[in-house]
């Protein structure tokens, strides 16, 4: 067995009630193990975890952008000509992306 960093134990006792709470932050937390979980904790003082859904739906809308602004400069530099219609599709997709980042920041700001 190899030597050991940690040798120091802690140990203490808890009620279901408290065990049940435990359990409910570690989810919340994304913890799966325990030791990690109250280790974390009493050293850090919190865990945040971070529900990355908006992000990825951002970036998500971006790519959708991206592609529709490389088929417009395709098209153009193919024609010559820019569509009023490839522009309106363009400005939709900006204020998607503009009200998924508004969406982003107002949950970064409630941390």
């Amino acid at each position: 067995m190899a030597k050991r960093t940690r040798t120091q134990s802690i140990h203490f006792m808890v009620d279901e009630k408290e065990h049940e709470l435990i359990k409910r932050q570690m989810e919340k937390a994304g913890v799966k193990s325990i030791r990690a979980y109250m280790l974390r904790m009493a050293t850090e003082g919190q865990i945040t975890h971070l529900d990355l859904s908006s992000v990825r739906e951002m970036v998500r809308l971006l790519s959708n952008a991206t592609n529709n602004i490389n088929q417009i400069a395709k098209r153009a530099n193919q024609t010559h000509s820019v569509y009023a219609s490839d522009l309106d599709v363009v400005r939709r997709h900006y204020d998607e992306i503009w009200g998924q980042a508004k969406i982003i920041l107002r949950q970064l700001a409630e941390l």
